[in-house]
């Protein structure tokens, strides 16, 4: 079940590092045009260390909950990247972003209840 959860983890760390990188340094091309340019750089720098919560935690083996913690909150940041969207009905990047809630929801509770560390 470790592995899984290792596995599942490196989705949501590699869109998030992804997506964080742009959003930090190129703000408008995120389609996001109700945000400003700092409010996208805040989001985009929380996206890379959310990234790097999922990972770097378990794998020094200080801090383990703040694996928990990462999964957690990056599944509440994609329910918002899926509300917000919706209401400007900007559809495109929905299904990612629920594939995503999923992935992330499901290494919090492997992490919480199924596996923890």
């Amino acid at each position: 079940m470790n592995i899984v959860l290792w596995d599942r983890a490196a989705i949501p760390r590699a869109r998030h590092v992804g997506t964080g990188h742009v959003f930090r340094y190129d703000a408008r091309s995120g389609g996001m045009v109700a945000v400003d340019r700092r409010g996208m750089a805040v989001i985009g720098i929380l996206e890379i260390l959310g990234a790097v919560g999922l990972i770097a935690p378990a794998v020094t083996g200080m801090l383990v909950w703040l694996t928990l913690l990462a999964a957690a909150l990056i599944a509440l940041l994609m329910a918002f990247a899926i509300v917000f969207p919706l209401r400007l009905s900007e559809l495109f990047n929905t299904p990612i972003n629920v594939v995503v809630l999923i992935i992330a929801g499901s290494v919090a509770y492997g992490r919480f209840v199924m596996a923890p560390f």
